[in-house]
């Protein structure tokens, strides 16, 4: 309060003096420092007298606590009712009540400091929410770097033991990723990214456990220990994604260590990858059962020179080898049976019959001999996956 130094009581009265009511305050807060009472008690004192609202100035200095306040990592509810008691508190004891001979004084000192108090409850606010969106910046700053240092193997055991345990992963053990892959990208914060990350923090708790997009994709990081997380993931991704005809999901292989982490991201996201482009009816694919795809793309001039020498021969055919490269594949996906993949292709038996001998006569290759079927087979997958003949 102007002319007053602290610790005075600032009200002129017998009542008592800032200190006594700012830790009244606090306590009936729930034993918080409310360190930014006494100034607002001195607010307080001089509207009480001018009848002036706090001028810009007074309410930075509250904004100014309010982010103060947040940076300790005091409650709101906390800040607000120790602000709201200081009110209460100082009330009978201000000098403009003290002074008032007539009710309609009284009215006016009690409009005024009300006003007062309401404008700098809402600075206070203020202050408190812009410290904490910054606090949340920074944190989600710094957690997205950490995933993607994570997903990139760019953390060693030791950096990795560092920021791990703040984002909830134990840095020694085996994990598994899981990665979904949808119409429209996924993003943090979006409705599936969260309420999927809310299902398992529920249902598994913070430990071991990580959701969060990258690149588009929704990611599950998890414990190999944890039992169920990877299908609570895909149940709980299915049912939010609804009946988008896009989504695809891969389920890494468990690996140990920080490198371990990387190399079960890549292998989902190569599942979903493979699974995209070769069309598989399935939405939930398995690194572990697409190895072989995986040897296949390690060689590419390898499977590159097998797709041309076994299938090469099919762009003979008139229009070129689309039409028969599909009914290739749809048999090899339908396990070999010709009436569901002649279902898939939407044509009769007969025609696809009739596809597979013209195969067999420009190819070479029957498919009733088992080395030149698994050929056949593996030249087809290779060439979905190299977009062949394009």
């Amino acid at each position: 309060m102007a002319g007053h130094r602290q610790g005075d009581d600032p009200r002129g009265t017998a009542g008592p003096g800032v200190p006594e009511v700012a830790a009244r305050a606090g306590a009936d807060a729930g034993g918080v420092r409310a360190e930014w009472v006494p100034a607002y008690l001195a607010l307080l004192a001089e509207v009480s007298l001018t009848g002036r609202g706090p001028d810009a100035a007074a309410l930075a200095r509250v904004r100014a606590s309010g982010e103060a306040a947040a940076r300790d990592g005091l409650p709101l509810r906390a800040v607000i009712d120790a602000h709201l008691s200081a009110t209460w508190l100082a009330w009978p004891d201000l000098p403009g009540v003290a002074r008032a001979r007539r009710v309609d004084q009284l009215r006016s000192v009690g409009q005024a400091v009300l006003k007062a108090a309401d404008r700098s409850a809402l600075a206070l606010v203020e202050g408190y929410e812009t410290a904490q969106r910054l606090v949340i910046r920074r944190e989600e700053g710094l957690r997205r770097e950490f995933i993607d240092d994570l997903l990139h193997g760019r953390l060693t055991a030791g950096t990795l033991a560092e920021r791990a345990e703040r984002f909830g992963l134990r840095p020694t053990g085996g994990h598994v990723v899981c990665v979904a892959e949808g119409g429209r990208p996924f993003y943090d914060g979006g409705p599936v990214a969260r309420h999927v990350e809310a299902a398992l923090l529920s249902r598994f708790g913070v430990r071991d456990l990580l959701v969060a997009t990258k690149e588009g994709l929704l990611v599950c990081v998890a414990d190999d220990h944890a039992e169920g997380v990877t299908r609570a993931f895909v149940t709980h991704t299915e049912e939010l994604a609804g009946d988008d005809p896009a989504l695809r999901i891969g389920v890494g292989r468990a690996h140990p260590g920080p490198a371990g982490i990387m190399r079960s991201y890549e292998e989902a996201r190569g599942v979903v990858t493979f699974a995209r482009r070769l069309e598989l009816p399935e939405r939930v694919q398995n690194a572990a059962d697409l190895l072989v795809l995986q040897v296949l793309l390690r060689d590419n001039a390898a499977i590159t020179e097998l797709v041309e020498t076994v299938l090469g021969p099919l762009r003979a055919r008139r229009g070129g080898p689309g039409v028969l490269l599909d009914t290739l594949f749809a048999y090899f996906t339908s396990g070999g049976v010709a009436t569901e993949a002649a279902r898939r292709l939407h044509v009769g038996v007969r025609t696809v019959t009739y596809r597979l001998d013209r195969v067999r006569t420009l190819t070479g290759h029957d498919l009733d001999h088992p080395i030149q079927r698994h050929a056949l087979e593996t030249a087809t997958l290779g060439a979905r996956l190299l977009g062949w003949p394009g």
